[in-house]
């Protein structure tokens, strides 16, 4: 449901309108060091308003950590980090109850919960939550290289394309010129991760970044390596040599996955985001008091383009599952020692 991880286990809370949204991570070593001022970068890179066909609404996302810190360092502990909502508009939601938004939550979340759940901002299951997983993120990517790795290991995501389209600008430009949303494709790359992280079948690199990719809302699809197009190659273009040791190959199809195990070389894989839900384009929907279809328009402050805002979200669940990953290979100490 909310939580996700083995050794290094996080559970997200909050709503988007809510007093605040938060995580707990659980199973950080004791030792390592961590300060407010080590979130400020990537709180920043996720912040809306930042470029043109992102969501004005704007939050200070200054964590608040409630458990788990003693002296700038972590405990062992439990470690509870608060994002504050201070910049909300509800009334937006107030006229829209009735007609739950296409492609959104609030159809399947007004069944599931029985009107119970806090519709406003999409509640639980808004993009909002995404500070709270950068928040993880943040922790996670520092503990990554907190043990004894032979290379700096580095989580780093890039977007792809816009609507189709590589120049980023230009993507943006259509959904403006349309009054629309649009999607896009996130890439992300992981250099200096050891061979063999991982397990066979059920918890697979790619399973288990699968599983922790999906949790970020609008995800509609994810490829490793060469992907979907792997279908239409022969089986000796598609394969890597492999060149030394160390796991090395000439090419990297396989996306530095083989086995359900990191080979050596870079992971690499990419992910489909869908457009974003609240579009200002007039819909169709189902009023569910009067159980009639009626056109509307979403009002209120939303994201042209969601995928602008996805890559150090991406970074951050890539870099959760990573640390669990080191954690249960024993590659990060449990104690931390400078």
């Amino acid at each position: 449901m909310n939580k996700f991880g083995t050794l290094f286990t996080v559970q997200i809370f909050g709503e988007s309108h809510g007093a605040c949204v938060g995580i707990t991570i659980d199973g950080c070593p004791a030792g390592l060091p961590l300060q407010t001022t080590d979130f400020v970068e990537d709180m920043e890179r996720r912040k809306g308003g930042k470029q043109k066909g992102t969501t004005p609404r704007q939050e200070d996302d200054i964590p608040l950590f409630k458990a788990g810190l003693f002296n700038d360092m972590t405990t062992g502990a439990p470690i509870m980090m608060l994002f504050e909502n201070n910049n909300t508009r509800s009334g937006d939601y107030e006229k829209q109850r009735a007609v739950p938004r296409p492609g959104h939550a609030d159809f399947t979340a007004h069944h599931k919960f029985g009107g119970f759940e806090d519709y406003r901002g999409g509640g639980h299951f808004s993009g909002r939550l995404t500070a709270a997983l950068v928040g993880a993120g943040v922790v996670a990517k520092k503990l990554l290289n907190a043990g004894k790795v032979e290379e700096k290991i580095k989580v780093e995501a890039t977007i792809i394309s816009i609507a189709g389209e590589s120049d980023i600008e230009k993507g943006i430009q259509k959904a403006i010129e349309q009054k629309d949303s649009v999607g896009g494709i996130v890439e992300c790359v992981v250099k200096g991760l050891p061979l063999g992280l991982g397990e066979h079948f059920f918890n697979s690199v790619e399973s288990l970044i699968s599983h922790a990719v999906f949790a970020i809302p609008a995800i509609r699809g994810i490829e490793f390596g060469t992907g979907f197009a792997a279908a239409s190659m022969f089986g000796v273009d598609h394969n890597d040599a492999i060149v030394d040791a160390s796991g090395k190959t000439k090419t990297n199809h396989a996306g530095g996955v083989v086995g359900g195990y990191t080979n050596g070389n870079d992971l690499v894989f990419r992910i489909a985001v869908k457009p974003t839900s609240s579009t200002p384009k007039e819909q169709i929907t189902l009023n569910w008091e009067t159980n009639e279809q009626e056109t509307f328009s979403v009002k209120g402050r939303h994201d042209l383009c969601i995928a602008l805002r996805v890559p150090v979200v991406l970074e951050a669940v890539t870099a959760i599952v990573l640390a669990d990953l080191m954690l249960i290979d024993q590659k990060i100490p449990r104690i931390i020692k400078k």
